[in-house]
């Protein structure tokens, strides 16, 4: 029994993986082509970016006196640093972008009991809201995967890709609705593998990812050199790391409410604290700064398992496939119309997620309609059209283009000249 146990966590953990693989290899392409790295960087990058997911995952799971929340949370590479490191990384070399993560994570670990007090902040009206935005800015990025990944491209769009794309939803719906227990539990992952086996019969699966990544691959600190310390560098850094803070708390407020676990102080220090930690090792370790991946929120709410020991799996798998790019290329070959279809349904059931947060919000209030009317305008609006402040200053532009911090700021506010600092009751929910 207890064999069998272990062999469905590590089932779940697979799906996790897969749910926020290709999040985390977007932001080591995205700034590796952006740096115009080669061949042999590039599959460093990638893999030590998967080694290091697992180990920041760790980090979070296990808890002690000083890091871990303890939650299952998956960390992953944060995609709102993709522009400043390369704007740093073009401007003042590799040394400079490295060095600037690095005192970024020292950062984050010296303040985190100063922001773990905020959690008066961040009453269910307040987080409820964030989720919901969060959900709902990230189904456009499921949408253009259900095309083909590139909206620019001929085939985008193509009925072939739309095909794929939804029988993985059939599946997963399909197995959500007449399956029951484990089988229902990892309905994602049969969906993902259904539509990948249909891809293959429709010759549609490119394997030559496989094919160019190395055997091997041993984690190597400094890499690309030597860190260097610039001033402007380590200030832009830090922003995007409050930034990634205000993302990862509203992750642990979720997924909190999911497995009825109340967050306190002491939870939100430890988990910054893993936070930063991870995000130094990933500067000494020539890959980026982590926060906390939405996408798998979704997963923990549709499998209704709330239990670490999927995410200890998912942690595990991760070392593993950056230690054997081979191997974590299979992870790559999952068409995109496949995953795209896949991340409708996570991204919809985080949206979800924050709705239910908001149940218990006392909407004849009209006030409260009001935060969650301009918050919601702010994420979503914001986040579909950042050129609207493209004549502000570009330290400025990184946060009015990020939908999801302009609406966790504007809640924020709102509530506390509304609503002060009165605490609201806790959202207990039952998953089922």
């Amino acid at each position: 029994m207890k064999e069998q146990q272990t062999g469905k966590a590590a089932v779940l953990g697979l799906q996790h993986l897969l749910a926020m693989y290709a999040g985390a290899v977007a932001v080591p392409l995205l700034i590796g082509t952006g740096l115009g790295f080669n061949e042999s960087q590039m599959t460093y990058l990638i893999s030590i970016d998967i080694f290091m997911c697992g180990i920041a995952t760790l980090l979070q799971l296990t808890v002690n006196k000083f890091f871990g929340i303890g939650l299952p949370v998956v960390l992953g590479c944060a995609i709102q640093a993709v522009a400043p490191l390369i704007l740093i990384g073009s401007d003042k070399g590799v040394g400079a972008m490295y060095g600037s993560i690095i005192a970024a994570g020292v950062f984050v670990v010296l303040i985190a009991g100063v922001f773990s007090k905020i959690k008066k902040l961040f009453p269910p009206l307040v987080t409820g809201t964030v989720i919901t935005v969060i959900g709902l800015t990230l189904i456009p990025v499921a949408i253009t995967k259900m095309g083909g990944g590139d909206a620019a491209a001929e085939s985008f769009g193509d009925p072939n890709n739309l095909l794929l794309a939804f029988i993985t939803i059939a599946l997963i719906i399909g197995v959500q609705v007449f399956a029951k227990g484990f089988l229902r539990s990892i309905s994602v992952l049969i969906g993902l593998v259904g539509g990948s086996i249909l891809a293959y019969f429709m010759g549609m699966m490119d394997f030559a990812a496989i094919g160019h990544a190395p055997v091997f691959h041993v984690p190597q600190p400094f890499y690309f050199g030597k860190p260097t310390f610039d001033v402007w560098s380590i200030l832009l850094m830090i922003i995007i790391s409050i930034v990634s803070m205000v993302e990862s708390t509203g992750v642990y407020f979720a997924l909190g409410d999911i497995v009825g676990k109340p967050i306190t102080e002491d939870d939100l220090k430890r988990g910054y604290r893993a936070e930063g930690l991870a995000v130094v090792l990933g500067g000494i370790f020539n890959t980026f700064p982590y926060t906390g991946f939405s996408q798998n929120v979704g997963l923990v709410q549709l499998s209704g398992i709330k239990t670490k020991k999927p995410i200890y799996f998912s942690a595990f798998f991760l070392i593993i496939l950056g230690l054997f790019p081979k191997i974590g290329a299979l992870a790559q070959i999952i068409p995109e119309p496949v995953l795209g279809g896949g991340m409708l349904i996570m991204f919809g059931s985080v949206a979800v997620q924050g709705m239910r947060m908001l149940s218990k919000t006392d909407f004849t209030n009209d006030k409260n309609l009001l935060i969650i009317a301009v918050a919601l305008g702010f994420g979503l609006g914001f986040n579909v059209m950042p050129q609207l402040f493209g004549k502000m200053p570009e330290t400025l532009q990184m946060f009015t283009g990020n939908g999801i911090v302009m609406s966790s700021l504007a809640a924020i506010l709102l509530n506390l000249i509304f609503n002060g600092l009165k605490e609201e009751p806790e959202a207990q929910l039952e998953i089922e």
